[in-house]
């Protein structure tokens, strides 16, 4: 457990690359633009989203920094394009502390997601628009009190798509937008969202995939043993599944997200009401 003292360097060589990729997009035709967000940016973007996930659990410069942590993570969001990483610190937390409480966990779909996204062609839908149930679900289950480090993501994203949209005009600004909503909706990379916590076998509701798309999103597939041990870098997650093999290799495990996509659609037993979801005792409830 502790710091991975290599993150904050590898994040913000993505933001860079961003930046640059920024500057080469912007004399591009809108087809290519699309084409570049769904391909390039999306696999970054996405990717950064996992990189504020574990910034979140203050990965980057420790427990004994959260400040710094919060600081680093509104910086992992300016390719995002839209402001992300404050909100997301102050759910994800419940998800972890009360992993499919109902009301709490805003992971869990809502009934009505559940009850109309129950067909092939509808669950595809929901797939592509994932990134806004993600969004608005929390302000419609359980919302929260906007605090200052949200407002302080805001103005510091809206600021930086002001400067690229002066510099160089919209179209980089769309790029970076649309790689977030493209590559967090219907994208390989999106299968983990499935993946980690559908219950594709009955009394198992955390999975993890052991596939060579770890190696772009933080190891974010080793799932169960980030929710056995949360404070342990995604880097250092391989070798918590090496010292615990007997524990962690007799349990089911997916083998490929896209096959996870495929299934979620066409299997008529998953749905997004695939969810464990259970009454949870807060603490300010006695």
């Amino acid at each position: 457990m502790g710091p991975d003292p290599h993150l904050k360097w590898i994040v913000s060589g993505m933001v860079c690359t961003q930046f640059l990729a920024c500057y080469f997009v912007k004399d591009l035709s809108w087809k290519w633009i699309f084409f570049w967000a769904y391909a390039f940016g999306g696999c970054i973007n996405h990717s950064l989203t996992l990189a504020i996930h574990d910034i979140s659990h203050n990965i980057a410069f420790g427990n004994k920094q959260t400040k710094w942590n919060r600081r680093f993570a509104v910086f992992a969001n300016l390719p995002i394009g839209v402001p992300y990483s404050a909100s997301f610190k102050k759910y994800h937390i419940d998800h972890h502390r009360y992993l499919g409480g109902d009301i709490v966990d805003v992971d869990i779909p809502t009934d009505f997601e559940g009850w109309f996204f129950s067909t092939p062609f509808r669950k595809l839908l929901w797939l592509i628009f994932q990134p806004l149930f993600y969004a608005l679900r929390p302000l419609y289950v359980n919302p929260k009190p906007v605090d200052k480090m949200e407002v302080y993501n805001a103005l510091v994203q809206l600021s930086v798509d002001f400067i690229l949209c002066y510099l160089w005009g919209l179209k980089p600004v769309v790029y970076l937008v649309a790689g977030s909503v493209l590559g967090l909706g219907l994208h390989p990379i999106s299968g983990h969202f499935i993946a980690e916590h559908y219950m594709f076998i009955k009394g198992y509701e955390t999975y993890s995939y052991y596939g060579s798309l770890n190696c772009i999103t933080f190891n974010v597939g080793y799932h169960m043993e980030h929710h056995d041990f949360p404070s342990v870098p995604g880097s250092k997650l391989p070798l918590v599944k090496k010292i615990a093999a007997e524990y962690y290799d007799t349990l089911p495990q997916h083998n490929s997200w896209i096959c996870v996509l495929w299934d979620f659609v066409f299997e008529e037993s998953i749905s997004p009401y695939s969810r464990i979801k259970r009454t949870c005792k807060l603490p300010n409830e006695g």
